[in-house]
């Protein structure tokens, strides 16, 4: 699908607080200052860039209040309180252009259970499976396959992407977003060995989903052995995260790709916790702090500590170590020399 902006429209998404130059283009793509073309919008996300500006071919350039330098011909540039925001509510309206929602309704393959609320502002896409019980909020928006449990509620404007699951009796907040391919409520990970055999430890609990929550591609959230496992509102997830039972994720953090979060810890606020790192369970991290990508969490974490390491532990300590590491080699040969210099001595 093509898109086309006059520039005025794009000054009443973007809001910029000034604008310098003029441009006859229409816009119609997004693209990098280094490649773009007439035509296209950029930005100045980082000022390591700054010196591509003056060479950009983009037609509109958003940038920050403090840049300094005239536009080119045909070129417009916009001052806003942060270009990547800007950009970002560019890219929304762009998504709507792009991937519209159906007309609310019913299609005719999917199979919704009578017992079940559908309100007419509703879409639920073809294949999808809606049972008893479960409740789905206004203008709610179901793709293709996507099952909803038996007695669940899904939060007013929510979007459940192809092949979301959300198990029986789980809640998901107003707006949650769930990418292709995410479960909510498989059963935890729970076994007691009797007799020689893993016996399964039933998983009663449920699933609480905040409002504002995104979660990404194959990602799970295990349901709780009783009580909750839970994600606080505004808690963005990347894809193939996996929640264990009975974690509580706090509100508006941040869980990078492939990170494993055991049983039983709780997650404060505000929260950052980098690509592929594993967290032993009944722990706690404190509201505040920063976890770096493959690191290994065995012990609680203060509020606002950044970590990093296997095992995990203070930022700049583990630089450091990192950094006498790499000098190894060379103190190994030091204290060989030292020892062949002192044995030589001694003969």
């Amino acid at each position: 699908m093509k898109v086309s902006f006059t520039l005025a429209e794009i000054e009443a998404i973007v809001q910029p607080a000034r604008a310098q130059g003029a441009t006859t283009e229409t816009i119609r793509a997004i693209a990098s200052l280094g490649s773009a073309q007439p035509g296209d919008i950029t930005f100045l996300g980082n000022k390591r860039y700054k010196t591509a500006v003056g060479s950009s071919r983009a037609s509109v350039v958003l940038l920050p209040l403090d840049f300094t330098g005239a536009p080119g011909p045909n070129q417009v540039h916009l001052f806003v309180e942060n270009p990547s925001v800007a950009l970002a509510r560019m890219c929304s309206r762009l998504e709507r252009e792009l991937w519209p929602k159906p007309s609310p309704g019913i299609h005719p393959s999917a199979c919704v259970s009578p017992a079940a609320k559908v309100p007419p502002s509703a879409t639920v896409g073809p294949m999808c499976v809606v049972e008893a019980g479960a409740v789905l909020g206004e203008r709610v928006h179901l793709e293709a396959g996507v099952f909803v449990g038996r007695g669940t509620e899904v939060g007013d404007d929510s979007w459940l992407m192809p092949g979301a699951v959300v198990c029986a009796e789980c809640t998901l907040g107003r707006g949650v977003r769930l990418h292709p391919g995410v479960v909510i409520g498989a059963d935890g990970f729970g076994y007691e060995l009797v007799g020689g055999r893993h016996e399964k430890v039933p998983q009663v609990g449920t699933v609480v989903i905040g409002a504002d929550v995104e979660i990404g591609s194959n990602s799970t959230v295990d349901r709780s052995r009783f009580e909750t496992t839970a994600v606080g509102e505004g808690t963005k997830i990347d894809n193939l995260v996996q929640l264990g039972h009975n974690v509580v994720v706090g509100r508006h953090c941040l869980i990078c790709a492939q990170v494993g979060i055991a049983g039983s810890v709780t997650v404060g606020d505000y929260v950052v916790i980098g690509g592929q790192c594993g967290i032993a369970g009944h722990i706690t991290i404190g509201s505040g702090a920063k976890i770096a990508a493959k690191s290994g969490v065995k012990d609680d974490i203060a509020p606002k500590a950044s970590v990093w390491g296997q095992p995990s532990m203070p930022l700049l300590l583990e630089q450091k170590i990192i950094i006498l590491r790499s000098r190894l080699p060379e103190l190994f040969k030091r204290v060989d020399a030292l020892e062949r210099k002192a044995g030589g001595k001694a003969g």
